[in-house]
C-alpha cells in the first residue's frame, strides 16, 4: 500500500512538473484567461490544518486539481501529451481520494 501511495505521489509530482514547464503559445489567447483565481476554483480543496491527517496527500490533491484545470484551459496541447496527462491526473486524484477514504 505504501509503495502504491509513493508511486502515485511520484506520478503527481511528474505531472505537476510537466504542467508548469515554461511554454509560449503561438498566439495570445485571451479566451482562456480564467475569470477568478485558480485557488478559488475548488473550494473543497482547502489548506490542511495541523490536526488534519495526511496534509501532504491533501496538498497533492489540491495541486493536481489546479494542474488539471490549467491543462484543460491551456491554449496548447503540451506537445500532444495533454489528453494522456489529463487521464493520469484524473486517475491520481481518484486514487488519492480512495486512500483518504480508507484511512477513516
Amino acid at each position: 500500500m505504501k509503495v502504491r501511495i509513493l508511486t502515485l505521489l511520484a506520478l503527481a509530482s511528474l505531472i505537476l512538473a510537466f504542467a508548469f514547464l515554461p511554454s509560449t503559445p503561438a498566439a495570445p489567447n485571451k479566451a482562456n484567461t480564467p475569470a477568478a483565481p485558480a485557488a478559488n476554483a475548488h473550494p473543497a480543496a482547502t489548506t490542511a490544518t495541523p490536526d488534519e491527517p495526511h496534509p501532504e496527500i491533501r496538498a497533492a490533491l489540491k495541486a493536481l486539481r489546479r494542474a488539471k484545470e490549467h491543462m484543460e484551459k491551456a491554449a496548447h496541447d503540451f506537445g500532444g501529451h495533454r489528453v494522456d496527462a489529463l487521464k493520469a491526473t484524473d486517475e491520481a486524484i481518484q486514487q488519492l481520494e480512495i486512500c483518504l477514504k480508507f484511512d477513516k
